[in-house]
């Protein structure tokens, strides 16, 4: 059975969707601290997540397939332990620029070419890897807003439903 790959706009758009999911979850915390609260035996804040997924897709997207020139510093994301909530939306938003211009630039024939820069020296193609970052960054988020409903003593979700063009054919 040949598996489909998705389509370039398909991984936009879904990329896209957990980024702007991040910027829900930043903007629900009550303050700017609130965002950095790491739960006991937890080693990452909300805070850092976010740092993290903007990071690794300025990084991946952004500076290795769109040619960006993004310079990551990988141990900053999970070393802050402070910052204001605009700033940290700000890096999200950045990355949904990435995200977007350089997939914006790829055809589907791209996605079947080798990732270049994958990491622990991977062999995979651009297509299959972007499908490893939706679910890398969607898994992240999950943890972001868990931990914030928790701080928070809330339980809803900060998740917008899925859009109705993702399940279509």
């Amino acid at each position: 059975m040949l598996a489909r790959m998705p389509h370039v706009d398909d991984l936009s758009l879904l990329l896209t969707r957990e980024l702007d999911g991040f910027r829900r979850e930043v903007a629900l915390h009550t303050d700017d601290e609130a965002l950095w609260h790491a739960m006991p035996g937890v080693t990452n804040a909300p805070g850092n997540l976010a740092l993290h997924v903007a990071g690794n897709l300025q990084h991946f997207v952004g500076a290795l397939l769109g040619g960006t020139g993004f310079v990551r510093n990988r141990d900053a994301e999970f070393a802050a332990r402070s910052g204001a909530r605009a700033d940290v939306d700000r890096a999200l938003v950045s990355a949904i620029d990435a995200v977007q211009g350089t997939l914006a630039r790829m055809s589907d024939a791209d996605l079947e070419q080798p990732m270049p820069g994958a990491p622990n020296g991977l062999r995979t193609t651009r297509g299959r890897f972007l499908m490893h970052l939706v679910a890398h960054t969607a898994f992240h988020l999950g943890q972001a807003g868990y931990a914030r409903r928790l701080h928070a003593g809330e339980g809803a979700s900060s998740a917008s439903p899925l859009p109705l063009d993702v399940l279509g054919t």
